[in-house]
């Protein structure tokens, strides 16, 4: 294709995505394929001489989508929505058409100072001080590899890069079961060890942390000779909701001099909203914080936003100044490769912009309290369904239920139930373990849903569970 023929197929798949996002909900919203189908249908050697972007297309057309589970359909209630909101998609066109390199200030000025400003724009959202200084990484995972990487360093006197861990005493960090395996990876990779990954218990209704076995836990290293070393606490956990005490937990995490970082993936977008930061209080005494904007806030995926009370000790931890990768003669620049551990970064700035200009914070908020009522809503029609139980109550837009059925193992039934639905296709939901009973998981996320179809949830759950064999 040549660069003269590229408007044309420019229009084309402009109205094509029109039409998809207009159209989305008339579809299944699971994928039906079989396993190998896509695999099967793609030959398999590259082809010598060019094809015909319209025979192209039309593969997409017949090959790819069929294959497509659409996270942008209004009834998808599964895992937490990658939502893809009109603005952030022309953002994310005009960022792929640009195609910087955005490592250094220097390859994109006006990336790096927009990353800046949009960094700021969302602390004022969540009320964050002043002090806190913000970076986009890809994922709330990387986010969370940095975070451990610091703590690591400032438990081993910023000397862990030079010298390893060998040597060292163990390194103990500490979370509660309901954190996300992306914790589990962090340890792993920063060479920490599974071994010196601590669960402590959780107690209430929040299936938080407790802060007493906290401190216990800490104790008990310490006399065991260990190095308590940092702490990750989990607001809005992606099988319940579970949110940690935070002030209570950091007041434990600032008595033995721990590193503290936030995991709010999925429910830091709420904290936008004043009525829900009680969810998180004592934020402000947190080292490091990420929430995903690509997630609740209708940012195209991916976007993940990190704050830092200090980023010098982010800094210091990862940065890697060969002599090509200096600016020379721009004092007092940041250069945002040296708080992510990929040295290449996406322009990933401007759909924020474009987001943020396009609903303002209050229409933004308006969204996420609307999913919130209406996912309140149909838990109370469950609720009061006499073959239904509420297994956790709601946590913004997420709450899990079972169903229950005389002569039926619960857990059999319930996956056999959710297995029914999502082959129905008119919604989508997953399961999860509560307690070690296997339940199933509702919450309201997509950023064009509307009342009527998370209502519709309550008339296809229904059915199909009183219609199982």
């Amino acid at each position: 294709m040549k660069w003269d023929e590229f408007a044309d197929w420019g229009r084309r798949v402009a109205d094509w995505t029109q039409d998809y996002h207009l159209t989305v909900g008339e579809r299944p919203v699971r994928a039906r394929t079989e396993p190998g189908a896509i695999l099967n249908a793609l030959p398999e050697t590259p082809p010598e001489t060019p094809e015909a972007m319209e025979d192209i297309f039309r593969d997409f057309e017949d090959i790819v989508m069929p294959g497509i589970t659409h996270w942008q359909h209004p009834r998808f209630f599964a895992y937490f929505n990658s939502n893809a909101s009109a603005p952030s998609v022309l953002a994310e066109f005009l960022a792929s058409a640009i195609a910087p390199q955005c490592m250094l200030w220097q390859t994109s000025p006006a990336a790096t100072e927009m990353e800046t400003r949009m960094m700021d724009w969302l602390r004022q959202a969540l009320d964050l001080p002043e002090r806190f200084a913000g970076v986009i990484q890809d994922s709330a995972s990387s986010a969370t590899l940095a975070a451990v990487l610091t703590l690591r360093e400032k438990a081993l006197g910023w000397q862990g890069n030079q010298q390893g861990l060998f040597g060292q005493k163990p390194l103990r960090v500490y979370c509660s079961s309901e954190v996300h395996t992306s914790v589990d990876r962090a340890i792993w990779v920063a060479g920490i060890g599974q071994d010196n990954l601590v669960r402590v218990p959780i107690k209430g209704d929040w299936r938080g942390m407790d802060p007493d076995a906290l401190e216990a836990a800490i104790k008990a290293d310490l006399a065991a000779g260990r190095h308590p070393a940092g702490l990750i606490l989990c607001v809005g956990g992606t099988g319940t909701g579970a949110t940690d005490p935070v002030d209570r937990c950091l007041d434990v995490a600032e008595t033995y001099g721990l590193y503290t970082h936030v995991d709010a993936a999925w429910a830091g977008s709420a904290m936008i909203c004043p009525e829900f930061r009680h969810y998180w209080p004592g934020i402000a005494r947190a080292d490091s914080i990420v929430f995903n904007p690509h997630k609740w806030l209708g940012v195209q995926f991916d976007c993940s936003a990190h704050f830092l009370k200090n980023p010098d000790d982010l800094v210091r931890t990862l940065a890697i100044q060969p002599e090509y990768l200096k600016t020379h003669g721009r004092d007092g620049i940041i250069n945002y490769s040296e708080w992510s551990v990929p040295l290449g970064r996406r322009f990933r700035a401007l759909k924020l912009w474009f987001l943020m200009r396009s609903y303002g914070m209050e229409g933004l908020r308006q969204r996420l309290r609307n999913h919130i009522a209406w996912s309140g809503a149909l838990h109370d029609r469950l609720a009061a369904e006499p073959d239904f139980e509420i297994m956790t109550p709601p946590m913004w837009s997420l709450w899990t239920f079972r169903y229950l059925r005389n002569g039926s193992d619960p857990d059999e039934l319930n996956q056999r139930l959710v297995n029914a639905i999502n082959d129905d296709g008119r919604i989508y939901l997953t399961q999860t373990r509560v307690d070690g009973a296997l339940v199933i998981r509702f919450q309201a996320g997509q950023f064009e849903t509307t009342e009527d179809d998370v209502m519709m949830a309550f008339d296809v759950i229904t059915e199909i569970a009183r219609t199982l064999p």
